[in-house]
């Protein structure tokens, strides 16, 4: 398989963190949307990141897709989401949260990077939905006295949550999250796992 876009990207990097969790092997394109939009068309055409090339030749896109096709390739009980519920709504939920925090995210860096004039309406807007995903995610995780979020091995949930909060902190560095510290803890503990370390990148801002 080949997994293509950059590890600055939340969304390529929950991917690449969840194949390397499951051992699956994969090769890496780390091809910008701007800068390689040539090099990824030919297999998304609408040049979004992540794109999934599989082994027969299909793509897969979007992040939420491709990790449900991962979790068909391995077996039921060494999936990354619970497989019973509550415990599995639970973790979409968190995760789900943590990928809208993201996207705004991005949509707010791109609106201050690309536009000489700045809509202060849509980006103090992009900033309030941040600021209250990672007020939910907080609380939630204050309330938990497991390493990770549904007990003490790593999921998806987890993966999400760390990944978002990495982008935030690195695309966003005005933005204060200080007031998020069982957050802040959470991620710092994800970041410093072999896995989260390996599947990394500097943030680029595009050209």
């Amino acid at each position: 398989m080949i997994l293509i876009g950059q590890y600055d990207s939340p969304f390529v990097r929950r991917v690449g963190i969840a194949m390397t969790l499951y051992s699956l092997t994969f090769e890496h394109k780390a091809w910008s949307t701007f800068g390689d939009a040539d090099k990824i068309r030919p297999y998304n055409p609408l040049t979004r990141v992540p794109t999934l090339v599989l082994d027969d030749g299909d793509v897969l896109v979007e992040s939420h897709l491709i990790i449900d096709y991962l979790d068909g390739l391995v077996a039921a009980d060494k999936r990354l989401y619970p497989t019973t519920e509550p415990a599995r709504h639970r973790a979409l939920k968190a995760a789900a949260t943590a990928m809208h925090a993201a996207d705004k995210a991005v949509a707010l860096f791109y609106e201050k990077a690309l536009h000489k004039e700045v809509s202060e309406v849509w980006s103090s807007r992009c900033q309030r939905q941040i600021e209250a995903a990672l007020t939910m995610l907080n609380a939630e995780r204050a309330r938990q006295t497991t390493a990770f979020w549904f007990g003490e091995a790593i999921g998806h949930a987890d993966i999400a949550v760390a990944v978002a909060v990495r982008f935030i902190r690195d695309a966003h560095p005005k933005i204060d999250i200080s007031p998020y510290p069982a957050l802040i803890a959470f991620a710092d503990a994800c970041e410093s796992r072999p896995e989260f370390q390996a599947i990394s990148q500097v943030f680029i801002a595009p050209a």
